[in-house]
């Protein structure tokens, strides 16, 4: 099994924010930053499965230089490899472009599973996912508390639904 999972670096939550000279932004040098929260989760179901069937895990994202500590983090954490995306032409892109690079860049590796966390915590338009598997015509689930994988090669998503609901 090959599993792709989808990392992001977001301003630390704490971090205090300064309004840039132009006042029209944040001054982003003076900010720490760290892996997205849900996204750390999403790596760590990798590695639970990886850990019970064996697969390869690989970790992607996207992003300025400093961005590389993400993928340096998952490979510590038990990742197997990296792909790191990176072009300035990538930094003003609106999500829907985004998913299109993504798309572009997993579709020959053959990931059999590609997680992602719910929703970044800066953006947090949680639409990523969603639209690369769209591109990749592939099947989608979001929401998703827990994953089981039966002997057959079989995974089911247990998903979070309104009310404290959850549906397998």
């Amino acid at each position: 099994m090959k599993i792709c999972v989808l990392m992001k670096q977001v301003p630390d939550k704490d971090a205090k924010l300064q309004i840039n000279e132009m006042g029209l932004g944040i001054n982003t040098s003076d900010l720490t930053f760290v892996t997205n929260e849900s996204d750390n989760y999403a790596l760590e179901e990798a590695l639970l499965i990886k850990e019970a069937r064996g697969a390869e895990v690989v970790v992607c994202t996207l992003g300025q230089d400093p961005a590389i500590q993400v993928v340096k983090d998952a490979l510590s954490k038990g990742a197997d490899r990296g792909l790191f995306l990176r072009d300035d032409l990538f930094d003003e892109l609106d999500i829907l472009s985004l998913s299109k690079v993504f798309a572009s860049a997993l579709k020959d590796e053959s990931f059999d599973l590609i997680l992602s966390g719910l929703q970044s915590d800066d953006v947090g338009n949680g639409q990523l996912g969603l639209l690369i598997a769209e591109h990749l015509n592939t099947s989608h689930a979001s929401l998703v508390m827990e994953t089981k994988l039966d002997d057959k090669g079989t995974l089911k998503a247990k998903q979070e639904l309104e009310g404290g609901w959850f549906q397998w």
